[in-house]
């Protein structure tokens, strides 16, 4: 990786592997291991979901959905970052950047849930036909932003905070992470309608109206 401004970005002078574009991950990317138990429990749930549907007959469409982030999301750091980032900003909790020199560099796009219901109804009632059962779905490049980023749009919102760095690396983190949905795009014609700056100032102000929310959330006691 190399870093632009306050985040990692691929590289412009290094080939990249199958699957992987400045749009993102797309479906072509390999997910043989290792891919952590985590990863691999995700991957048994699609194979099983596709023999299941072909043993009945019925269609099954897996949608690989990157980082959901929305008003109400619980505030979790392994499932809602975003959510969990701006609530214990705001709150003036504790906040530190993980791995990778401990700058914060490292870079996700999200995705409302609500832009998903347009496809999820298109699915429903589609006959099996379509040439792809899988699709990545996520905000893609225009939603990412590097957890350095997302501090400094926090700062501006709220006012400053420290955020500690810890540079020890943890197994299977992974600096960059964009979810690449053209093949959405071109089957369903499906892409994402709510934008990045929506998204969190939607999450910052359901954080200035539930000023406990990490507790009900569970990520604090």
């Amino acid at each position: 990786m190399t870093v632009t401004g306050e985040a990692f970005c691929l590289p412009t002078d290094h080939p990249l592997p199958p699957g992987v574009s400045r749009e993102g991950v797309s479906e072509l990317f390999g997910t043989a291991p290792p891919i952590s138990l985590y990863g691999s429990t995700k991957l048994a749930s699609e194979v099983l979901a596709l023999e299941y549907g072909e043993t009945f007959g019925f269609p099954v469409w897996i949608n690989r959905c990157g980082v959901l982030a929305g008003a109400g999301q619980f505030g979790k750091a392994d499932q809602g970052i975003f959510a969990y980032w701006i609530n214990a900003y705001l709150g003036r909790r504790p906040l530190k950047y993980l791995g990778f020199g401990g700058s914060g560099h490292q870079v996700r796009d999200c995705l409302h849930p609500r832009d998903l219901i347009p496809l999820l109804r298109q699915q429903t009632g589609a006959p099996d036909g379509k040439p792809a059962r899988i699709v990545n779905l996520g905000g893609g490049a225009s939603h990412a932003m590097s957890l350095a980023e997302l501090s400094r749009w926090c700062s501006d919102r709220f006012g400053s905070h420290t955020v500690a760095g810890e540079p020890t690396m943890r197994r299977f983190d992974i600096p960059w992470l964009v979810m690449d949905a053209a093949l959405a795009g071109n089957l369903w014609d499906w892409r994402p309608q709510t934008s990045l700056m929506e998204i969190l100032e939607e999450i910052a102000l359901h954080a200035e109206q539930n000023p406990h929310w990490l507790e009900l959330s569970g990520a604090w006691s």
